[in-house]
C-alpha cells in the first residue's frame, strides 16, 4: 500500500520542478530548498506556465500563487479548454486515495466523470497504487423516489459503473457510503464537483487529512494544484517529480 511517506521519502527522478510563490513565499522557498537545484521558485505566473509548456521545467506546482491568476495562464499555455484535477488525500489514520471531481465546475455529467476516471488511472499506476474505483451518489439505493436530484445521482452512478466495468475497470457502486469507500477504493468519484470539493475541504481542513495536491489529468505536462493554506509543499513537489515518470 502506497502512502504519503513513500512519495516524500522514496527515490525520485532527476527532474526540474517549478513552484509558484504568492501569499506565502517563505513556505514555498523553504519547501523548494529541500530539493536543491531540482526545484525552482517562480514569482511570475506567466513565466511558470510558459516554462512548463515549453519544457524548460519538467513539472510545476501551484504553490501559494492565486489560482484565479495562474490557472487561466496555464490553460492558455497548454491549450486546454478546461482543467480537470484529482486530489490525493491521506487521512491521519487511514490509507491514501484519490478523489475527483474536486473543482466546483467539474464532473457534472456522466461523460465528464467517465473522462476523469479514465484519465486518472494512469496517474494511479505511476504512483504504484491500486485502481479500484468507487462511484458515489447522493443516497442509498433504497432512497430512490425521495428526491429528484438524488434519483439522478443514483441513476448516473449505475450507468457510470456499467461503462467502466464494460471497459475492464474495477468499479463499483459505493452509494453514499464514503466511510466504506475510503477503506476500499483507490479512486473515489463524487456525485459532482461541489460535493467533491466539500468532501476534500472537510477531510483536509477539518479532519486533518494530508492533501498532497491535485494533479491535472487532462494535460500532457505535469502540473500539481495545491491549496494556499499549506505551509509545507515538499510532498507536492515530490509528487510532481514522481509523476514525470512514465509507466508503460
Amino acid at each position: 500500500m502506497v502512502c504519503r511517506r513513500d512519495i516524500l521519502c522514496g527515490e525520485l527522478p532527476d527532474v526540474r520542478v517549478g513552484i509558484g510563490a504568492g501569499t506565502d513565499r517563505d513556505a514555498v522557498a523553504r519547501s523548494a530548498s529541500a530539493f536543491g537545484e531540482n526545484a525552482a521558485v517562480y514569482d511570475d505566473p506567466a513565466r511558470l506556465a510558459a516554462d512548463l509548456a515549453d519544457g524548460t521545467i519538467d513539472a510545476a506546482v501551484r504553490g501559494s500563487m492565486s489560482s484565479s491568476v495562474l490557472l487561466p495562464k496555464l490553460k492558455a499555455a497548454l491549450g486546454l479548454d478546461c482543467i480537470e484535477r484529482v486530489v490525493l488525500l491521506e487521512p491521519r489514520d487511514g490509507r491514501m486515495f484519490c478523489l475527483a471531481p474536486v473543482g466546483i465546475d467539474e464532473g457534472w455529467t456522466l461523460e465528464q466523470k467517465h473522462r476523469l476516471v479514465t484519465a486518472s488511472l494512469p496517474l494511479l499506476r505511476r504512483l504504484g497504487m491500486g485502481a479500484r474505483v468507487a462511484v458515489m451518489s447522493g443516497g442509498r439505493k433504497d432512497d430512490g423516489g425521495r428526491n429528484g436530484f438524488v434519483d439522478d445521482t443514483l441513476d448516473q452512478a449505475v450507468r457510470l459503473v456499467g461503462l467502466l466495468s464494460d471497459e475492464g475497470i474495477d468499479a463499483y457502486d459505493a452509494q453514499i457510503l464514503i466511510e466504506d469507500a475510503v477503506r476500499e477504493a483507490d479512486l473515489i468519484v463524487a456525485p459532482d464537483g461541489v460535493s467533491g470539493n466539500l468532501i476534500f475541504r472537510t477531510l483536509h481542513f477539518i479532519g486533518g487529512a494530508h492533501a498532497l495536491g491535485a494533479p491535472v489529468v487532462n494535460a500532457d505536462r505535469v502540473f500539481v494544484d495545491t491549496s494556499r493554506a499549506k505551509t509545507d509543499y515538499r510532498d507536492s513537489i515530490a509528487l510532481a517529480m514522481k509523476l514525470t515518470e512514465r509507466v508503460i
